[in-house]
């Protein structure tokens, strides 16, 4: 596989990572994503699962969360691991059902997770780079060999830096997206 082929298939992977790293910061509105891949310890500690695979997450209006356990036995680890959460939402039993409401977020909140969404986006570019550095090196060592000649040298260093600027703007705007998503109210 050639070298920007690899680049491509390398950065992507980032980008999908940032996409679901993104999905479980809080914006004012209820998701079933925010609280999905949540570790709950179920069946006494023994078992640990993502709670998308402990129960079914519904929306209840744009404020409320619906979280119905396949095993109502497991309601109160879903309970417990949404209270240890960073997230700060207050789970209230009902039965076998637990409902979340999502209060609105206050300027504070909101500043605090652009920032916390900012230092994410930050460290997903900083892998980017790395992958653009070692894609670099891997086509000067190709050429250091002879295995590659001096233009085409060029143009895959310029192909790179091409791939690499086209995946920063896709950043840009998901980061933009998600600023708007947290700021609206």
């Amino acid at each position: 596989m050639d070298f920007t082929t690899q680049l491509k298939l390398n950065v992507q992977k980032v980008i999908n990572s940032l996409r679901e790293d993104l999905k479980s910061i809080r914006t004012g509105r209820a998701t079933p994503s925010l609280v999905e891949n949540l570790i709950v310890e179920a069946y006494g500690g023994s078992t640990k699962l993502r709670l998308m695979e402990l129960a079914t997450i519904t929306t209840e209006g744009a404020s409320a969360l619906s979280i119905a356990p396949f095993d109502p036995s497991t309601v109160q680890d879903i309970e417990k691991s949404i209270l240890k959460s960073p997230l700060g939402l207050s789970p209230a039993v009902q039965g076998s059902r637990i409902i979340i409401k999502i209060p609105p977020l206050s300027t504070e909140q909101r500043e605090k997770f652009i920032k916390t969404a900012g230092e994410k986006i930050e460290d997903k570019k900083n892998q980017i780079r790395n992958l653009r550095d070692e894609t670099r090196k891997s086509v000067k060592n190709s050429f250091e060999k002879k295995e590659t000649t001096e233009d085409e040298k060029y143009r895959l260093e310029k192909e790179i830096d091409t791939i690499t600027q086209t995946f920063f703007q896709e950043i840009e705007t998901i980061k933009d997206k998600k600023e708007t998503e947290i700021r609206e109210i």
